[in-house]
C-alpha cells in the first residue's frame, strides 16, 4: 500500500469498470467496443470470466476500497439481474466496498430493458444512466435507436420509480436543422424530466463508424462549428438556469450530484477495467500501470479461461505520460487541475510563461486554490489546449 499512498491523485476514490459488449444494434455513430450476435450470449459462462478476471485485478491492487461500480458497454441491461449480482458479489469478496458505494448501470430506454429496472435494483444498482439520446422519433430513427420519444420517457419514469439517482444522455448537433431554439425547446423539455444530472454530447463523426462512411461519401451532413458551438453555448444557458450547471465538458448535474464514477478518472484517481475492451488505471509497486483487454468477445472469454485474465496492454506510464493524462482527464472539469498535482505526477512544473499567454487569450483561468480550468472558449479547443500546457 506504500506505493499508493506515495501516488499524488491516491485520494481520487478507487473505481471498478465492467465492459458488456453486446447490443441488439450498432449504433451508426458509435465507435465503442460493442458487438451484435444472433444468439445471446452465454452469461453462465461470462460470469465465471468476470469473477476471474476480478480476482486477477484484486491481486494486482489489494487492500482498495470501492468507491464505484460501473456496468458500460455495449448495453449492459442486456444482461439479467442475477449476472449482475454475481459481479457486485465477486467485487465484495475480493475488496472492500464502501457503503456509499455509487452503483451505477447503462441502460437504453426501451420497454423490455426497462422492465428489468427491479432485478437490477434488487442486485446492488443505485443508479441508472439511460441512452435516451432524442426527444423526437425522426431524430431517433436517424441516430438508429430501437426506441421511441415516448418509450425513453416512459423508461425514465420507470427509472425514477426504482432509483434515487438517475441520468440520461442527449445528443445535439445532429443535422444542420436542429436550431439553438429547437434544441433549447429539447433541452427544456429533458429537465422537466431529469432529476439530478444530464449527458449531452454534441455528435461527433468517429473514424470507423457507419456515420463516418456516409459522411466522407457526402450523404450525411452536420452542423458546421459556428453552429456547433451556438448550440453548445445554448447548452450552458439553459442547464444553468434550471440549476444543472456544466461540471465537466459534456456533463450537467445538480451540486452534489455529479457521477462519481467519472470523477475518480477525471481526477485522475485508479479504476480497475474488467470485461472485453476494458481499460484501467492502478498504481502497482512497479508504478502506475495502463491496462487494456482482449477487445474480441469471445477471444476475451477463451483467453481469461486459458490464462486467468486477457490484458493486451500492462504498461508502465511514464512521469511525462502520468502528466499528459491528467492534463486531459482534468481540463474536462470546470474546477479544473492542481499544478502541484500536475508537477507531482510529471516531475516537472507547468510552463509559466506558457502559462500566462493562454490566460491572456482567455483560454485559461485561475480559480480557487491556485487551480488552472478551461473558459468556456478553452473548453471548445480542449485538445490544443491541452497539447499547448503539456508541451
Amino acid at each position: 500500500m506504500s506505493a499508493v499512498a506515495a501516488h499524488p491523485t491516491a485520494d481520487a476514490g478507487f473505481a471498478v469498470y465492467v465492459h458488456w459488449p453486446f447490443c441488439l444494434a450498432k449504433c451508426p455513430y458509435c465507435d465503442f467496443n460493442s458487438h451484435v450476435r444472433l444468439q445471446p450470449p452465454d452469461q453462465q459462462r461470462y460470469i465465471a470470466a468476470f469473477r476471474r478476471e476480478i480476482a486477477h485485478r484484486a491481486a494486482l491492487a489489494p487492500g482498495r476500497t470501492v468507491s464505484s461500480i460501473f456496468f458500460g458497454g455495449g448495453t449492459p441491461s442486456l444482461m439479467e439481474g442475477a449476472t449482475v449480482g454475481a459481479i457486485l458479489d465477486a467485487i465484495g469478496a475480493h475488496w472492500a466496498v464502501d457503503p456509499q458505494c455509487e452503483v451505477t448501470l447503462e441502460a437504453n430506454p426501451t420497454s423490455v430493458e426497462a422492465g428489468r429496472f427491479r432485478d437490477f435494483r434488487a442486485a446492488g444498482v443505485n443508479r441508472v444512466s439511460l441512452g435516451v439520446q432524442a426527444l423526437n422519433d425522426a431524430d431517433l430513427k436517424a441516430l438508429g435507436r430501437m426506441h421511441t420519444a415516448g418509450e425513453a420517457l416512459a423508461a425514465v419514469a420507470i427509472a425514477r420509480k426504482y432509483f434515487e439517482r438517475y441520468s440520461f444522455d442527449l445528443i445535439y448537433a445532429r443535422s444542420p436543422a436542429q436550431t439553438p431554439a429547437l434544441w433549447r425547446a429539447e433541452l427544456e423539455q429533458a429537465i422537466g424530466h431529469a432529476a439530478e444530472h444530464l449527458s449531452l454530447y454534441q455528435l461527433t463523426i468517429e473514424p470507423g463508424t457507419a456515420f463516418d462512411r456516409l459522411f466522407r461519401a457526402g450523404k450525411l451532413a452536420i452542423p458546421d462549428p459556428e453552429a456547433g458551438a451556438a448550440l453548445y453555448e445554448t447548452t450552458q444557458e439553459v442547464t444553468a438556469k434550471h440549476g444543472l450547471p456544466v461540471y465537466e465538458i459534456s456533463n450537467h448535474a445538480r451540486p452534489g450530484a455529479e457521477c462519481r464514477h467519472n470523477l475518480v478518472y477525471w481526477h485522475y484517481g485508479e479504476y480497475a477495467g474488467i470485461g472485453p475492451g476494458a481499460h484501467g488505471r492502478l498504481v502497482t509497486a512497479e508504478g502506475r500501470m495502463a491496462h487494456s483487454t482482449e477487445k474480441r468477445p469471445e477471444i476475451w472469454l477463451e483467453r481469461v479461461e486459458a490464462e486467468g485474465h486477457a490484458l493486451v496492454e500492462d504498461e508502465r506510464l511514464s512521469a511525462e505520460a502520468q502528466g499528459d493524462e491528467y492534463l486531459l482527464m482534468g481540463l474536462r472539469l470546470v474546477e479544473g487541475i492542481d499544478p502541484a498535482v500536475f508537477a507531482a505526477l510529471a516531475g516537472r512544473k507547468l510552463d509559466g510563461k506558457r502559462v500566462a499567454s493562454l490566460i491572456e487569450e482567455k483560454l485559461l483561468m485561475r480559480r480557487a486554490g491556485g487551480r488552472l480550468a478551461a473558459t468556456p472558449d478553452g473548453a471548445l479547443l480542449l485538445d490544443a489546449l491541452v497539447a499547448d500546457l503539456a508541451a
